[in-house]
């Protein structure tokens, strides 16, 4: 989809499904409402929230919130933003089914968060591809939408087209994933820190956390390991010396580990140290190979590999997309 021309705005449609998800639609909303001309930027965006037919619509948590816009909005939105609630209990209108796919075939980026990913899965629109929901009702995607290859640990998920995300706070770090791909990394850090939310979480972390670290390192051998680790990215560092900065056989610490983050230790480092590189890309002029060899990639091969994997370009195109002056 291509970017609007300058002084141009973006349309973004958030299409309801009663009962409203008021969080959700509030992410949206504070993400791409509000104006902000301290930004200085060429365009900013547009936004209606809108239902099958415009009028007072019940919302979680037992009040009504009256829509003005009805599927119309659809028709000359450049982005759609589909913020579940209501979106997982059946199959949803045809009406809004037909929308959505029409949307889709004129060029429009289509959004979900939390259940919204079920309107998309039967429009067709995640027939073949992973899809982000989130992890309570992966399963139900699954089991409904057999062509959809779910993703129950994915905070969100970049198609391109279509981008889906896991609920309630994943639909932030979708948003703001959206607004760096659109205005890059220093808008979307400035976005975030006017909502006071971190400006990046990768798309792959676990979405879902048994037990979350100790707040006293101190006290948590995991945590322990984890700050050990974070210290030394640029080093090489395998599940065994994790294990023994954390006093724990590996065995052990594997188990306690998945349990403490949702995910295994070699994962973990992994995203730590792609997570090291995005600065140093985007704000240094470091060669790609420096860059992957100072976060601990053992050759320029191996970086450029899981970062095209995880991230879903490679390094170099990272870069020309969100590169900061570093003069």
């Amino acid at each position: 989809m291509a970017s609007p021309q300058p002084h141009q705005r973006h349309r973004v449609a958030v299409l309801t499904l009663p009962p409203l998800p008021t969080f959700e639609v509030g992410v949206a909303t504070e993400a791409f409402a509000l104006a902000r001309p301290e930004l200085d930027v060429p365009w900013w965006y547009e936004l209606a929230v809108c239902a099958e037919a415009p009028g007072d619509l019940p919302a979680v948590g037992g009040f009504t919130v009256r829509v003005e816009h009805g599927l119309e909005a659809l028709a000359t939105a450049d982005t759609v933003v589909l913020p579940g609630a209501g979106a997982a209990g059946g199959e949803p209108p045809d009406a809004v089914v037909g929308a959505v796919r029409a949307a889709h075939a004129r060029g429009a980026r289509m959004v979900s968060i939390c259940s919204g990913a079920f309107v998309l899965a039967a429009a067709g629109l995640l027939d073949g591809r992973e899809a982000a929901t989130h992890w309570r009702y992966a399963g139900l995607l699954a089991e409904r939408y057999p062509r959809v290859r779910v993703r129950a640990d994915a905070l969100y998920l970049d198609g391109g087209d279509v981008l889906t995300s896991a609920g309630t706070a994943a639909g932030i770090d979708l948003c703001l994933h959206l607004i760096r791909a659109d205005h890059g990394a220093a808008v979307a850090n400035a976005v975030a820190r006017r909502m006071v939310v971190a400006p990046q979480r990768g798309g792959g972390q676990a979405q879902f956390v048994e037990a979350p670290v100790a707040a006293r390192v101190d006290d948590d051998p995991v945590g322990q390991a984890m700050e050990w680790a974070l210290e030394r990215l640029g080093e090489p560092i395998a599940v065994a010396d994790l294990a023994r900065a954390a006093y724990m056989s590996p065995r052990n610490f594997s188990r306690r580990f998945a349990a403490a983050a949702g995910t295994s230790p070699a994962r973990w480092l992994l995203e730590q140290r792609l997570q090291a590189s995005l600065s140093l890309l985007e704000s240094s002029d470091l060669p790609v190979e420096e860059v992957g060899r100072r976060v601990g990639f053992p050759t320029p091969a191996a970086f450029r590999r899981h970062f095209a994997r995880v991230r879903g370009i490679p390094p170099s195109a990272h870069r020309r997309s969100f590169a900061q002056p570093t003069g």
